[in-house]
């Protein structure tokens, strides 16, 4: 194991660096997107941001609130089957995703989820860490049994973590900041490393920052 002293960046260092526009007010400012996800083929439009899937943050009113703003929400995993029973028939398809561990458990849990909501577009699958050997084998079983089921996976911080999630065909990438660069160095590598894994014209990667 190495130890790293240099110093590292955390959530208070997030900031919106203001640029020029040409607009004359914000109510001009459409922040909706259109994405094709390239192993299913499914068209999103959306506005890009997506509620994590926190047990505190990521519960069925959140979701119920940002689809009337066309955003998404990660629901956590910890909702048992019973609950998502009773509250999640009137949330629309195309604003949430499924979240599960690599647990037999969340396996176990998201095949009876499905059949009760054999339309859902989305699954998130949540680790702490991406790099475990466990990892990778369990999104390719999930897209192998839910080939047509968009994946978001994560958590990883590197280049190589984005990349080697691309090839086990994710269709979004769960990052956070990592190796030593800017924020705005790491975002725009790992997003061209994914677009170029995936040949996307707007790569999905979704980061816990903004520069």
């Amino acid at each position: 194991m190495r130890i790293e002293t240099d110093i590292k960046l955390d959530f208070d260092d997030v900031l919106i660096r203001p640029k020029r526009s040409t607009l004359k007010s914000r109510k001009y400012v459409d922040l909706h997107r259109t994405y094709t996800f390239k192993h299913t083929n499914d068209v999103w439009r959306g506005i890009p941001i997506i509620a994590a899937n926190m047990d505190t943050v990521a519960t069925f009113a959140m979701a119920r609130t940002l689809q009337e703003y066309d955003m998404m929400t990660c629901i956590h995993k910890h909702y048992e089957v019973a609950e998502w029973k009773k509250q999640a028939e009137d949330i629309v398809y195309k604003y949430f995703a499924v979240s599960i561990g690599i647990t037999d458990d969340d396996w176990d849990k998201l095949a009876k989820i499905y059949v009760l909501y054999p339309d859902i577009r989305f699954i998130c699958i949540d680790v702490a860490n991406g790099y475990g050997e466990y990892f990778p084998d369990f999104v390719k079983k999930t897209r192998d049994r839910y080939s047509r089921i968009n994946i978001i996976a994560g958590n990883v911080c590197t280049v190589d973590g984005v990349k080697y999630l691309c090839e086990k065909k994710v269709d979004a990438i769960k990052v956070g900041v990592g190796e030593e660069m800017t924020p705005r160095e790491i975002t725009l590598k790992m997003t061209r490393a994914a677009g170029k894994a995936h040949n996307y014209d707007q790569p999905v990667v979704s980061s816990n920052f903004i520069d």
